[in-house]
């Protein structure tokens, strides 16, 4: 089976969760319509109807019935289509992406309003009793078809708009179209057609179709390249004694010379990641490079890394070849720590965010080609350890909290199918946990006390689809960097996450806070550091995690950065990267184009 039919196979798989969504939002309905009907927060939706009706202004009745007409139907439908026809039409972009980003679009409208119709023969709601400033369509009130459209399609270019843009205009233009859903709610509520809970719903029934539809469609494109990239390094003129990162021109691309004789790769296999067909092509396109020597070692439970230090130190060994996930890539780091061998990633896991954030291609046979046709550089990576944590290393992210809980009661089953699409379905079940006291001491300073949801330490910034966490990490700095999440309800939520599609984060140079504003954005929703070593010490045991592997709670944990201390073969830099901003990692040495 080709890696493009797997990719068309799991995207098709991902739709399948329109329906469990629909069986979501109509079971919520039932409940809001049923037992729930009078029990609060529901118990005081005809209040806010009638205070609203009640206070009525001429002006904001114009805006409101604007904001109305935008996302009626016959609205939504033109808009839809203009924009569909617009990106198809879109110069300078290639053909693939164009049809992928119009077919995103169309079909988040179109799924949203599925599923807005289904729940609407289920669920028999009455439209609020205040007097109408619109004709009441003959659907029921829950949930908001207008808010779930506008969502759908101002939510849908937004995400276009936030790959497409950068700096200032992306900011302002995905700002703007992500203020339109809620506007419109608001217009709904206020022109009495809709109870509060109809449009809350209808909000989530339009943000829940396009994190579907942006999986499948725009994240599982094989061969396709985050559009997150590295961030650029640092240049603060204002801090003083920072350091600035010079980025040195990447090398040309080399073409790969005869080998002069046989050599030996080691290769780490995840039995479930990697598939036979995809072992297969690793092992032909390996002994195409020179590698005829391949020894092959899969991983357990018990050994992650599988026998690879047995392996490598039983021969010379000129290539280690990773074929899993950031668990498996965590645990070979580990091993190859501090020495020569270099290492080439072959993505195979649920997330692949140290593949994603080193800019690899998404498909494993392309990312291991493009790789071994390009340069070696060296990264750095974070040595960790605690109370019940041994020593260990780790190359993307640390973490304990929240983060930790949503990875540890991911279920398996569903990783397998959905991809990372489960952790946001285990998310949703720790949102409302308390929040943990803890110190944070950067490089031996003062013991710093805050209240958090979480605390991640990163060499990498990005999450799935580029959501920059961490928008100062680079895994060549020399530095790790600190976010410390604390959201204090709905509004805290909207205002990191607002934050975190809309702006560039503060940056920090040493241990010390920078001062100003940025140091705390999001309305002090998130809290930035960085530094060379970190200890964090947690009032009570907290839920902690290394790559995106649970481990056993505790109270301590300490980092600090192993500047280059894993070699890995990463494509060339393409001389006008259509993603725009970041620079290259720096090479670390000379090029090995010779494979």
């Amino acid at each position: 089976m080709s890696n493009a039919h797997s990719a068309g196979v799991r995207s098709g798989r991902l739709l399948l969760l329109l329906p469990l969504q629909a069986a979501s939002v109509g079971g919520m309905g039932l409940l809001v319509t049923g037992p729930l009907a009078g029990r609060w927060p529901l118990s005081v939706e005809d209040g806010v109807n009638r205070a609203l009706a009640d206070r009525r202004e001429s002006l904001v009745t114009a805006i409101s019935e604007g904001l109305s007409l935008l996302a009626a139907t016959e609205s939504i439908v033109t808009l839809t289509l203009v924009a569909v026809v617009a990106l198809l039409f879109v110069p300078g972009v290639p053909r693939v992406r164009r049809w992928r980003d119009a077919t995103f679009l169309a079909g988040s409208v179109a799924a949203q309003s599925a599923v807005f119709l289904v729940v609407t023969l289920v669920v028999g709601r009455a439209r609020p009793d205040v007097p109408h400033l619109d004709a009441a369509p003959p659907t029921s009130s829950f949930p908001s078809g207008h808010v779930g459209a506008a969502t759908a399609l101002f939510g849908g270019l937004a995400v276009l708009a936030a790959g497409r843009l950068r700096g200032a205009r992306r900011a302002l233009v995905v700002g703007l179209l992500l203020l339109v859903p809620p506007a419109v709610a608001v217009s709904r509520v206020y022109r009495g057609m809709h109870h509060p809970s109809d449009v809350v719903v209808g909000l989530m029934n339009g943000g829940c179709t396009l994190l579907v539809m942006a999986y499948a469609l725009l994240l599982s494109t094989p061969g396709t390249r985050t559009p997150a990239g590295l961030p650029a390094p640092r240049t603060h003129p204002d801090d003083a004694g920072a350091r600035t990162a010079t980025p040195v021109p990447a090398a040309a691309p080399t073409a790969p010379a005869a080998p002069a004789g046989p050599r030996r790769a080691v290769v780490v296999r995840h039995p479930h990641g990697c598939g036979d067909g995809t072992a297969a092509r690793v092992r032909a396109l390996l002994r195409r490079r020179g590698y005829t020597d391949q020894v092959w070692t899969p991983t357990t439970a018990e050994e992650p890394a599988g026998a690879l230090a047995a392996r490598v130190a039983e021969a010379d060994t000129a290539l280690v070849v990773v074929c899993g996930g950031d668990g498996t890539v965590r645990a070979c780091a580990d091993v190859l720590s501090g020495g020569g061998i270099p290492l080439a990633i072959v993505p195979c896991g649920t997330g692949n965010l140290l593949a994603r954030n080193l800019r690899l291609p998404s498909d494993p046979d392309t990312a291991l080609r493009e790789a071994l046709a390009g340069t070696t550089v060296g990264i750095d990576l974070g040595r960790i350890q605690g109370d019940g944590l041994a020593p260990t290393r780790f190359t993307v992210m640390a973490g304990a909290g929240f983060d930790a809980a949503m990875l540890r009661d991911a279920s398996a089953r569903l990783k397998r199918r959905l991809g990372w699409a489960a952790y946001v379905l285990s998310a949703l079940r720790h949102l409302g946990d308390p929040r943990m006291r803890l110190s944070v001491r950067l490089d031996g300073g003062t013991p710093l006390e805050r209240r958090a949801r979480m605390v991640v330490l990163g060499n990498v910034g990005s999450l799935q689809g580029g959501l920059p966490l961490l928008p100062d990490a680079r895994p060549d700095s020399g530095r790790l960097e600190v976010v410390l999440l604390d959201p204090r309800g709905v509004a805290g939520w909207l205002a990191a996450a607002r934050h975190l599609l809309t702006r560039s984060a503060a940056r920090a140079s040493g241990p010390r806070l920078s001062g100003g504003q940025d140091r705390r954005p999001a309305r002090g929703a998130l809290e930035y550091f960085s530094a060379e070593r970190i200890d964090l010490r947690f009032a009570r045991p907290q839920p902690r995690e290394l790559d995106g592997d649970a481990f056993a709670a505790g109270t301590r944990l300490t980092a600090e950065v192993e500047p280059g201390a894993l070699r890995v073969y990463l494509p060339v830099p393409e001389p006008a990267d259509p993603v725009g901003a970041a620079e290259p990692v720096r090479a670390a040495g000379r090029p090995d184009g010779v494979c």
